[in-house]
């Protein structure tokens, strides 16, 4: 499921596995607060199974399903949520929190770049 996640694409199957190795399982049932704008945010997830919408100051921004992935940015700077994501159907997500992550990317620089560098080009 990692590989298909573009913000993971340029790992190899060793740092991959290293990856799924800290994520922990996480379900949502429909209609479930996944995230909420403005709450604190310790978790990234990506999404295994399930759809959910995604709003911006109550606005509709778009959904999310199956290898997309959100939180990264609250994963690094453990800044409040900036999306509130509803699920539409039950979701199956894995997540990482920052005390999981950290150790990760501070042992592993190959790690690191990589997903500094995916990150970079998301922003663009």
């Amino acid at each position: 499921m990692l590989k298909r996640v573009p913000l993971f694409s340029d790992l190899d199957d060793r740092e991959l596995k290293q990856i799924a190795d800290s994520m922990h399982e996480r379900r949502f049932g429909s209609g479930d607060t996944v995230t909420q704008e403005g709450a604190g945010g310790a978790g990234f997830f990506v999404v295994e199974s399930g759809q959910a919408s995604v709003t911006v100051d109550g606005a509709p921004r778009g959904s999310i399903g199956p290898g997309d992935y959100f939180g990264e940015i609250a994963l690094l700077t453990g800044s409040d949520r900036t999306a509130t994501i509803v699920a539409d159907t039950d979701m199956l997500c894995y997540g990482m929190t920052p005390w999981d992550f950290r150790p990760l990317v501070e042992s592993n620089s190959a790690i690191a770049w990589k997903l500094l560098t995916a990150m970079a080009e998301k922003l663009r």
